[in-house]
């Protein structure tokens, strides 16, 4: 069985965030192979594909080192770029089913766009002591599937150095879900990117992930509200790489655009 390892929003190697991808298969395998195998690949998240009859739509599952997840953008990108580039599927665009429904992801020149569902986000008072977890007093924060720190600047974004066990449970009890955080903030004038963010996904296995698409299914709404516009450049930038995502509000759905570039082929001896 071959497995790809794929650098998703990145226009380059070493770039965005990585995920393994496995060549597609007509059934499953047993849940505690797929959790067995991305522990071994220890990366952010191993995705795993499965046949239809439809040529252009298959099953998708992902799993971090941890857990399986229900949703999970920058793998899904890494599914599609690997059935296009690496299997030379010619659909004009390919259908995912998931734990998150249906998931379109389209080829737009040399990016993708994915059509994911919005994250319904609302305003709280800021947990206590998330603060100190972060190091930092948030200007605002936001709830959804997990908690977003607006911070002042992007320097403070970038200067961020959290306590992820604090993090962990502040988040788990404001949200009742795995307990993971973002800082975000919008950026200077002149930057290439209109907002800057960082993800830390304790309650996922992953101390903190490289480019993160469900992050930006909570952050595109929240910051339509502020900027003003439905279609933003976001930054995620995770120390030494960062990840580029251009992500567009469509009513409850938000659409991801990114690029993604192959670093590894492998043969698993299972």
């Amino acid at each position: 069985m071959r497995q790809w390892t794929i650098d998703a929003f990145a226009s380059a190697p070493f770039r965005g965030n990585p995920a393994c991808v496995l060549e597609p298969v007509d059934a499953w395998p047993e849940d505690a192979w797929m959790q067995a195998l991305a522990a071994e690949n220890n990366q952010a998240e191993t995705a795993f594909l499965r046949r239809t009859e439809d040529p252009s739509r298959f099953g998708l599952r992902w799993f971090t080192p941890a857990l399986e997840v229900p949703l999970c953008g920058h793998a899904t990108l890494a599914s599609a770029h690997m059935l296009i580039a690496e299997l030379g599927l010619s659909a004009p665009e390919v259908t995912f089913d998931t734990l998150s429904g249906p998931l379109v992801v389209a080829r737009e020149g040399e990016a993708y766009a994915m059509d994911f569902p919005c994250a319904e986000v609302r305003p709280v008072e800021t947990p206590a002591g998330l603060a100190e977890a972060l190091g930092v007093a948030p200007e605002e924060v936001w709830a959804g599937p997990f908690l977003v720190a607006i911070l002042k600047d992007e320097a403070a974004v970038r200067a961020v150095t959290p306590d992820l066990a604090a993090l962990k449970a502040i988040s788990s009890a404001a949200t009742q879900g795995r307990g993971n955080v973002a800082v975000s903030a919008v950026a200077p004038a002149g930057a290439p990117h209109a907002v800057v963010s960082r993800f830390f996904a304790p309650g996922s296995g992953i101390p903190e992930d490289p480019a993160t698409g469900s992050l930006h299914c909570m952050l595109s709404p929240i910051f339509e509200q502020k900027l003003g516009r439905s279609r933003l450049a976001f930054h995620q930038a995770y120390p030494g790489r960062g990840g580029d995502l251009d992500c567009e509000r469509a009513g409850d759905r938000v659409v991801l655009r990114g690029r993604a570039v192959t670093v590894m082929e492998s043969r698993l001896r299972l």
